[in-house]
């Protein structure tokens, strides 16, 4: 690693202040980005933590009946504190790295930087939840703009993350052993409007709807929905641990496993 200044704001202004400067970043539980300055990936001349600002922290029931989790909010404590809000996420929020992981990741951190393997993004994206920054709201079909890029403008925080609750929900992750990232994960969400399904750690270019089997799960809410749909491997990831084609064959059979769970 190498020099760098540090901050530990404890208002979401202050922190907004001290990132206005040039060439900060910001830190949420450092899962992420320590390890990327350790290989001098990265090299900002300020950090500045989040994990201080309180107002930023927790998970609640909305007055729109949605579940408004806090940016700094760790793993562990989604995994806790929604499981009776919204069971699906906190159930995927537990299946997130190892324990030492779900004590220090934050929600917030792992949707700022948006691995195109992360869990999180497909219960946002399936959920069509809102990323609400210090200075707007972001729709989740709005916010993901491909592998490791976001709608956040520099300096932006996610501040909070609202999810409206579906009807039934289940995520179904095919996990890399070693990372315990997702090589094929799949989010549904079934609302009276409609079934949502979000796929990560599959395509080249991150989170993505499966809109085939959305329309399929519209009809008829089951895994045998999904037997007769296809997905294409052109887009797909393919390296060491899956080819394209195993991993478009991966979202449809964790596709069928969510809507199972769900059921």
């Amino acid at each position: 690693m190498y020099a760098f200044d540090f901050e530990r704001p404890t208002t979401i202004a202050d922190a907004v202040k001290a990132l206005a400067a040039d060439d900060a970043q910001a830190l949420g539980g450092g899962q992420t980005l320590i390890p990327t300055l350790k290989q001098r990936l990265a090299h900002p001349s300020k950090l500045v933590s989040l994990g201080h600002v309180a107002e930023m922290k927790g998970v609640c029931k909305a007055d729109d009946g949605s579940v408004a989790i806090g940016g700094a909010t760790t793993h562990a404590t989604v995994a806790k504190e929604a499981a009776s809000l919204y069971p699906a996420l906190a159930k995927l929020a537990g299946q997130i790295g190892d324990p030492a992981v779900r004590s220090r990741g934050t929600i917030g951190g792992s949707l700022a930087n948006n691995d195109p393997s992360a869990c999180y993004p497909a219960a946002v994206l399936a959920s069509g939840a809102t990323i609400v920054t210090n200075s707007r709201k972001i729709a989740a079909d709005d916010y993901f703009k491909g592998m490791f890029a976001t709608a956040l403008n520099p300096g932006e925080i996610i501040v909070e993350v609202r999810f409206p609750v579906p009807e039934k929900a289940a995520y179904a992750k095919f996990l890399q052993p070693a990372s315990r990232f997702a090589l094929t994960g799949v989010f549904v969400a079934k609302f009276a409007s409609g079934v949502r399904v979000a796929v990560t750690g599959a395509s080249e270019g991150g989170v993505f709807r499966w809109r085939e089997a959305e329309q399929a799960l519209s009809s008829n809410f089951s895994a045998d929905a999904v037997k007769g749909l296809t997905v294409s491997p052109s887009g797909m990831i393919g390296d060491l641990h899956g080819t394209p084609e195993y991993r478009a064959h991966l979202v449809k059979v964790m596709t069928a496993r969510a809507v199972q769970a769900a059921g």
